[in-house]
């Protein structure tokens, strides 16, 4: 029996622990806060797919709106292959005990969100993650093979042969924030399912917990990485002061619901007036959108076209946010349907269907990551071979699937599917378990390493910079900057680190700073613009 370690509660993590720990396989996962802290769980739109395998014209529709957001970069066998296994991998959550939501007839509702051209999404209310969280972790609490270690911090990778990443890796090394102390894992193979990188910005809709470390400490470890300069913005955001970032889900756009700026707004209002004075029909809000002047398709284009076109407005205008419009639909059936975003509009006092939602692009998932193969294996940055005994699923890694753009609601599919691929391997393959002694944390012995002074105003360096030099839309001269300074920030960071002992806030502030130089170096190095990557310089 062979002893699988995966880093990551989300959703590609623990259905992989799953179908892993059903083959007798012993699991143990490794989260860093709770299991439902993750970004799965803040999943409001759905899973897109279509169930029905004899529906030929609907995966091929489904096939080629995912091309067509990719922006020509997907890699077509990859989506393929990720779009004809849709049907088996939801009918195996649904047999774990995910509730998609379903109409009166007892077929299931499927939405649509932007660049879709059909419904096609699976979804539960606006809360499609938390419910597949909740099943998913209620299956693996029950499971005799798999033990839940909450609280755990990965810090960093263990190579067999220390310095040879060919080798592979044989542990990892994490922080028990409960004792403050590292503790040392072996494994006879390590999944990463470590989600993404959303606190590099000041504006994300992203959980506390998605700082870039599977995707750091496999850096670290050897591994190659693909286009990072590919980070999606969500376009709707909740924007008021003093309160977070909340994503507003695309599928209410899907609804009816049509973006407008301040001054889109007051025209759309004037000539409503008007209409109601004449006892005539008045006009919908879509002719009315800054939107169409980037895309016929308006309020519902990709997620890139949309988020750049707000982006472009507000440096225009100098407001602070657009308007996502919802008062020309049924207030009642948007409140019953959307009720996750409802009770939090509730804080503001705002109401789906009457008010005016302010929002503003806010960093949401990065489509770029580890470079892996069809079974999830991380390529050497050095070499193409993959590295022994590790893989990667989910958001942390980059699998071709996306291209330049991630189509809405695509990710959580292709996170379970990767997590069915990733799994059937190991299984088949069965790792040999090793008795190789693992090497114990640093710090051992090491009576020097002292307590670090606060950080937190480099991490809000770090972030500045990001949102300000590396957001929707780049510039070189911007780009440049923001790698000088965040060269200088990581050497200091590196020093303090080598005599510091470790704590969640420099482990995580090391990893954000080394991903957030991949992100910048990647977009430095492109001489075109691609789906989410847009450059002034080169339009």
């Amino acid at each position: 029996m062979a002893h699988i370690i995966i880093i990551g509660s989300g959703i590609a993590g623990l259905f992989a622990a799953l179908k892993i720990a059903d083959s007798g396989n012993q699991v143990t996962v490794i989260t860093k806060q709770r299991l439902k802290d993750s970004s799965t769980n803040w999943a409001q739109g759905g899973i897109a797919g279509i169930l029905d395998k004899t529906d030929l014209e609907g995966i091929d529709s489904h096939i080629q709106d995912t091309l067509s957001s990719g922006d020509g970069m997907c890699d077509e066998k990859v989506v393929n292959e990720v779009i004809t296994s849709a049907s088996e991998c939801i009918h195996e959550l649904l047999k774990i005990g995910v509730r998609f939501e379903k109409n009166d007839s007892g077929d299931f509702r499927l939405a649509k969100e932007g660049g879709h051209s059909s419904r096609r999404i699976l979804h539960s209310k606006d809360a499609t993650g938390k419910e597949i969280e909740r099943a998913l972790s209620d299956a693996a609490r029950n499971h005799q093979n798999i033990i839940l270690n909450p609280n755990m911090l990965a810090i960093d990778l263990i190579q067999k042969v220390h310095g040879k990443p060919s080798e592979g890796i044989s542990g990892v090394w994490c922080l028990n924030q409960e004792t403050d102390r590292v503790e040392t894992f072996s494994a006879d193979s390590i999944i990463l399912a470590t989600g993404g990188v959303g606190q590099l910005w000041t504006q994300t809709t992203n959980p506390n917990v998605a700082t870039g470390d599977g995707l750091a400490m496999a850096w670290r470890a050897g591994a190659n990485v693909k286009d990072m300069a590919f980070i999606q913005f969500h376009p709707t955001a909740l924007s008021i002061s003093k309160d977070r970032p909340f994503l507003i889900t695309e599928a209410l756009r899907g609804e009816g619901g049509v973006i407008l700026d301040k001054k889109g707004l007051q025209k759309w209002q004037e000539d409503c007036k008007k209409c109601f004075e004449q006892s005539i029909e008045a006009p919908l809000p879509n002719e009315y959108s800054f939107t169409l002047g980037f895309s016929p398709l308006g309020s519902m284009a990709t997620r890139d076209i949309v988020a750049r076109s707000i982006d472009i407005n507000l440096k225009k205008t100098g407001e602070n946010n657009v308007f996502l419009v919802t008062s020309h639909l049924d207030s009642k059936y948007l409140q019953e349907e959307f009720p996750n975003i409802q009770s939090r509009l509730n804080r503001h006092n705002l109401k789906l269907g009457i008010d005016h939602l302010p929002v503003a692009p806010a960093a949401h998932y990065i489509v770029g990551g580890l470079d892996v193969d069809s079974f999830g294996r991380p390529i050497l940055r050095d070499e193409n071979k993959i590295i022994p005994s590790l893989y990667a699923i989910g958001e942390v890694a980059c699998t071709g699937m996306h291209g330049a753009n991630r189509l809405a609601s695509n990710s959580l599919l292709e996170a379970v599917v990767y997590a069915d691929k990733a799994a059937k391997h190991i299984i088949d393959n069965s790792p040999v378990s090793h008795d190789l002694e693992v090497p114990e944390w640093r710090e051992e012995g090491l009576n020097f390493l002292v307590e670090h002074a606060p950080i937190v105003n480099d991490l809000m360096l770090l972030r500045s910079t990001m949102s300000q030099e590396v957001g929707v839309v780049r510039r070189f001269q911007r780009l440049e900057r923001a790698s000088r300074r965040l060269e200088l920030l990581g050497q200091e960071v590196d020093l303090i680190w080598r005599n510091s002992l470790a704590s969640r806030d420099i482990v995580e502030l090391r990893n954000l700073i080394l991903v957030g130089q991949l992100v910048t170096l990647d977009a430095l190095q492109r001489s075109e613009n691609k789906g989410l990557h847009y450059n002034s310089d080169l339009s």
